[in-house]
């Protein structure tokens, strides 16, 4: 079904907006009226799933376009229509598997991911239990992939993973591995989750939590050439949901600095495609004066982002309420796996953990085994929604004053995607044509790169990157 919204001959804006019901959802929780200049985007199944992916994370595509195009109209710009279809938002999703790089010789070439690191995310998949069930290990970083071989006492081999793991019961292992602060979830049907403590709490939290935290007198977007021209973003993440939520805020102009530890687990690839329009440097917070020049950043950020886990930012003096302290107005971000709330929420997590205990495993295996959506679309969802909740969150700065304080997490979007319902039929990823018009090139210290760039179209002030993708740490810890 066609869910994305039209005007022209379509109805009221009002009836588009309730007919799609990721739009309809977000405008109700969000109080906020999306603009009367959305317009429909081609709409196809273009991924191999049966869930609601190239639609739905259109839907917020569109929904953050809505946002900034009220914020370029309200300074006096004009009026632009907005538009994203689905065949360019899966094209966003797989973006790393796209983007090349261009030779000695001229030629383009796709880098190879490191094959130790390729094989344990080969290796991150459901796998059978004693007890009948399916539970998936998380192996994509190394540290994080010691704690789980400890746990199983096994080395990372198929053969000796799924044996070990065939001696576990799911829910056991489960906790053995949250006892390990290792990654890993016991697979569950959506209808089970519901049922779970920490899924039935968190279904009655908003798909975007956006709290006032503080006090500060209203302060608009700078804003200049660009509609976020002047604002300044600290990205204190990694690996997809938090860097995606950063990056789009580049593409609408904002400077955004990346923080970085100079031995902190990456995965260059994904570094590589979600750095697009950022600046980075290499600060440790651990240490005393990483932690100061860190703070002197917060004191004149207009927005913090931080994918860490609950509690962690609050042990070094920059959480939310803290920030907001050090910063009054700015506007803190946090990204998480389960949430900041419950039992769960403690826990590390990633994509395919979000996946496989929140019933999306389970979901896409149908009536044989489970298996996981072959895009990582809880990370871009959720980093999207982020974005979208930062921008409504400044927009409030900007007319009723404030600090605020902005939640997401991998698994509420998870169940946010369920809820969109099933198309009759998976489809097939974007063609290469299909993805074309939104390929772009850039040259900098990566070298010339050819890669998906912004896929939302906006009219007047279409989105773009200002700053070819950088090395890690290769600027100042400073504001432009």
């Amino acid at each position: 079904m066609d869910t994305l919204p039209t005007i022209p001959g379509g109805g009221t804006m009002d009836q588009v907006i309730e007919e799609n019901r990721v739009l309809a959802t977000l405008q109700a929780e969000l109080d906020y009226p999306f603009a009367s200049n959305l317009q429909r985007g081609i709409s196809a199944p273009n991924a191999p799933t049966r869930y609601q992916v190239g639609s739905s994370v259109a839907s917020v595509l569109e929904a953050i376009g809505s946002v900034v195009a009220d914020i370029v109209q309200a300074r006096g710009g004009p009026a632009q229509s907005v538009s994203c279809s689905s065949a360019a938002a899966v094209a966003s999703l797989i973006a790393f598997r796209i983007g090349q790089e261009k030779d000695d010789s001229g030629d383009w070439t796709t880098p190879e991911p490191d094959p130790s690191a390729q094989k344990g995310r080969d290796l991150t998949k459901p796998f059978a239990t004693r007890d009948g069930r399916y539970f998936l290990p998380h192996f994509g970083l190394p540290h994080l992939q010691r704690r789980v071989l400890d746990v199983l006492d096994c080395d990372l081999i198929e053969e000796d993973v799924s044996a070990a793991i065939a001696g576990w019961d799911a829910l056991d292992l489960e906790e053995a591995i949250a006892d390990a602060r290792a990654c890993g979830g016991m697979v569950r049907r959506r209808e089970e989750w519901m049922r779970h403590p920490h899924g039935a709490a968190l279904a009655t939290r908003p798909v975007i939590s956006i709290e006032k935290i503080g006090e500060a007198p209203p302060e608009p977007i700078p804003g200049g050439l660009r509609p976020l021209s002047g604002l300044r973003v600290l990205d204190l993440t990694r690996i997809l949901a938090g860097p995606v939520a950063a990056r789009s805020l580049a593409e609408h102009g904002a400077d955004v600095l990346m923080v970085a530890g100079r031995d902190l687990p990456q995965v260059p690839e994904f570094v590589r495609e979600t750095s697009h329009g950022k600046r980075s440097c290499f600060l440790d917070p651990k240490s005393g004066n990483g932690l100061d020049r860190l703070v002197e950043l917060v004191s004149g950020a207009d927005v913090f982002s931080q994918g860490y886990r609950p509690g962690a930012m609050e042990k070094l003096g920059l959480g939310p309420r803290d920030l907001a302290t050090l910063r009054p107005g700015i506007v803190a971000l946090s990204v998480s796996c389960f949430g900041t709330d419950g039992a769960m929420s403690d826990r590390a997590g990633w994509e395919q953990v979000a996946q496989a205990v929140t019933g999306m495993c389970a979901g896409q295996g149908g009536d044989a085994a489970p298996t996981l959506v072959p895009v990582p679309v809880c990370d871009f969802l959720t980093g999207y929604l982020g974005t979208l909740g930062t921008l409504i969150a400044l927009q409030r700065r900007a007319t009723e004053g404030g600090s605020w304080h902005v939640e997401v997490s991998l698994c509420r979007t998870a169940m946010f995607l369920q809820d969109q319902g099933l198309a009759d039929e998976p489809g097939q990823f974007p063609k290469l044509e299909d993805i074309a018009p939104y390929l772009t090139e850039s040259r900098g210290e990566r070298g010339h790169l050819r890669f998906v760039g912004p896929v939302l179209q906006m009219s007047g002030t279409p989105p773009r990157y200002e700053r070819p993708s950088p090395v890690l740490g290769q600027h100042q810890p400073e504001w432009l």
